[in-house]
């Protein structure tokens, strides 16, 4: 499905239409739900030399209520200032992109959430059903989970108290962990740049983390936002427990 864009006349149209090709090619996941007026806004703001913070607000509040999450939002944007020639997108772009998306996504409390918003990753409650379910077989199997599994615990925190580099450290953390470890790996955001990922003990596990180093310090270049986390990244395997009960007990410790 393409989208139906509607588009302004000048440089601003043939930069939207750059911009939504490159996009969609690249990081967008839905095709189809790619255009909104928002993007348009933003468009005409940079062509114009404007000041883009304004309208990618918009643009991250329209990205939320359309269920995108927020290292999406960040990556499309960034496609955006690349297809107009520059390095990355200005920080008080990103700033403002997250400030809107936070604005239009609410938190829901009816149930438990297993997917964190900020990071794409999974929450601490999605992390200890997936440990029941290791526990669960390691005991239909007669098998020891303190010797066939760890946490690998990834702190890129850094002392700031501003919502939107939170929200994008926590965002190029979890595509960093995505990136290491692949989708659907059992992983999940304790905190603010605090992470967790359940592995079995290996001969990759060392591998593992060298791997998810790299991408860390990759996503913070890709970013300019080496301010923004740890770097290095505090990395450490934390034993599991004998059993389930323990180890829910862990993972509740480890969060802050």
């Amino acid at each position: 499905m393409t989208s139906q864009t509607q588009t302004p006349p000048g440089g601003s149209a043939a930069l939207l239409q750059r911009w939504e090709q490159a996009s969609v090619t690249t990081v967008w996941l839905r095709p189809g739900d790619w255009y909104t007026p928002a993007a348009e806004a933003l468009v005409e703001a940079l062509d114009a030399r404007l000041d883009t913070s304004p309208a990618a607000y918009r643009l991250g509040q329209a990205r939320s209520a359309a269920g995108v999450g927020i290292t999406e939002a960040i990556d499309d944007m960034a496609v955006l200032f690349k297809a107009a020639g520059y390095e990355t997108a200005p920080i008080r772009s990103i700033r403002a992109l997250c400030e809107g998306w936070t604005a239009g996504n609410p938190p829901v409390l009816d149930a438990p959430q297993m997917t964190d918003a900020e990071s794409g990753l999974g929450t601490p409650e999605y992390l200890v059903t997936r440990l029941a379910e290791v526990y669960g077989r390691a005991s239909r199997a007669g098998e020891d989970v303190t010797a066939t599994h760890a946490l690998v615990i990834v702190d890129v925190s850094v002392e700031s108290t501003d919502l939107w580099q939170r929200i994008a450290r926590n965002a190029a953390a979890g595509e960093a962990l995505r990136g290491a470890y692949g989708v659907g790996h059992p992983m999940a955001r304790l905190g603010d740049g605090l992470f967790a990922v359940l592995v079995g003990r290996g001969t990759e596990l060392g591998a593992g983390i060298a791997a998810l180093r790299e991408h860390i310090d990759q996503r913070a270049r890709a970013m300019k936002g080496s301010n923004l986390m740890r770097q290095p990244p505090r990395v450490w395997i934390e034993s599991l427990p004998a059993t389930h009960d323990f180890a829910s007990e862990l993972v509740e410790s480890l969060q802050r």
